[in-house]
């Protein structure tokens, strides 16, 4: 047996675990530059706002429900993240991290699922404030439909167990084929032509009509509603074939110097994922642009690949080429809006130069005692290039504090 914990609304509920005042109240919480919703709360959802729609469509609806509203704080959701993964292992034999607010749990030889399911909920939620939705089935797919169950109705307390026949058929009867984990839109409307509008129609399709018109993975799936296990856990995640760190800017920069500074810091995130996965990068792309949507200014568009001498994942010599990058595609006189670097290959050792100067073992030590000191989610030393002014950073006017990685932003209790 497998399960899927997913955590509920995550964004929204990490905010409301560090602020209880906005518990019941309606939430969304914005992308980068405070441009769109990318999540909402289920009392949002109610008052019809649509994901992706731009903060400024919705003000009257901010100012007449009382809307809190976020600016995206990726640093609290990932430490938040790592807490509820951490409790997580500690209870279930097996863990796999799916996402930053999902994770599949392997339930192999767990007699008492009821009990063990239960006290996952009830823990992880005690444990960090964030509510969790845990669905259980004999196949990941079929997990996934449980999850939806445990996390819509009620009355399953947040705990939904697939574990008989007359139980699967129901849940794939009351399923929409679009929901279904693996089939696309494409596949959606393809299978709706057929007649298939519900998990269980799907399954009732032939396996060599499925095979013919849906690939090997549309196969996969079908087999995984049927109750027959296909997809095994992945212990740990793969290794990234390409890392990519980029961002808009909060006011369109003119100069060289401010757009080096962003370049410098998405570099130096890109070393620091790379050594994170124990790989090292071979190339990297650098680009720039301008804002498309002002058309009424002129547009310029740019990108450059450059080849590192010897497998890289140092710090110092990945933000060199990339700044060597972007002084040959900088040009004056344009309004740039976003700017990133992208690790366009990537290999899992690194064979020393000829020529190759650097003593590495003194740079390895260098960066493992760098790392150490900033751990996952601050830059507390960091090269002079990366600046400290930080004029390019994100408009974020309704950020949130970091509660749990910033010793001066830890939450204050006020005792009367």
């Amino acid at each position: 047996m497998f399960g899927l914990v997913d955590c509920n609304n995550f964004y929204a509920s990490c905010e409301r675990a560090f602020q209880p005042s906005y518990i019941g109240k309606p939430i969304v919480v914005l992308s980068n530059n405070d441009g769109c919703v990318i999540a909402r709360s289920n009392e949002a959802k109610a008052l019809g706002i649509k994901m992706g729609v731009p903060v400024y469509q919705i003000k009257d609806e901010v100012q007449k429900y009382g809307i809190a509203v976020f600016s995206s704080n990726y640093t609290l959701y990932g430490d938040m993240s790592a807490r509820v993964m951490s409790i997580l292992a500690s209870l279930a034999p097996e863990i796999e991290i799916y996402s930053i607010d999902e994770a599949f749990i392997n339930l192999e030889g767990v007699i008492d699922l009821s009990t063990l399911g239960n006290k996952i909920v009830t823990q992880v939620t005690h444990g960090t404030g964030i509510p969790v939705s845990l669905g259980i089935a004999p196949t990941k797919t079929l997990t996934k439909v449980a999850n939806k169950f445990a996390k819509k109705y009620p009355a399953y307390n947040r705990l939904c167990i697939i574990n008989t026949e007359e139980k699967r058929i129901k849940a794939l009867q009351l399923t929409d084929i679009g929901d279904v984990w693996g089939i696309g839109r494409r596949q959606a409307t393809k299978l709706e032509k057929e007649g298939v509008k519900t998990a269980y129609d799907f399954i009732q399709l032939s396996g060599s009509w499925v095979r013919k018109n849906l690939t090997v993975v549309g196969e996969r799936t079908w087999k995984e509603l049927r109750g027959i296990s296909c997809i095994d856990m992945e212990s740990a995640p793969p290794a990234k074939k390409q890392i990519c760190t980029s961002r808009s800017f909060g006011k369109m920069l003119t100069d060289i110097d401010t757009i080096a500074e962003a370049i410098a810091t998405h570099a130096s995130t890109c070393a620091k994922k790379l050594r994170k996965q124990k790989s090292y990068a071979i190339s990297l792309m650098v680009f720039i642009h301008t804002n498309n949507f002002r058309e009424d200014l002129p547009q310029y568009w740019k990108n450059t690949i450059v080849h590192l001498p010897v497998p890289t994942n140092d710090t110092q010599e990945i933000v060199h080429y990339a700044l060597t990058g972007l002084k040959n595609i900088f040009i004056k006189g344009y309004q740039y809006k976003k700017a990133g670097v992208i690790i366009t290959e990537i290999t899992n050792s690194a064979q020393l130069g000829l020529f190759d100067s650097i003593d590495r073992d003194k740079r390895d030590r260098l960066i493992q005692a760098i790392d150490k000191i900033n751990g996952d989610y601050s830059q507390r030393v960091k090269l002079a290039i990366q600046g400290t002014s930080r004029e390019w950073k994100l408009k974020q006017e309704q950020l949130s504090q970091r509660y749990t990685t910033d010793i001066n932003e830890i939450i204050t209790i006020n005792c009367k």
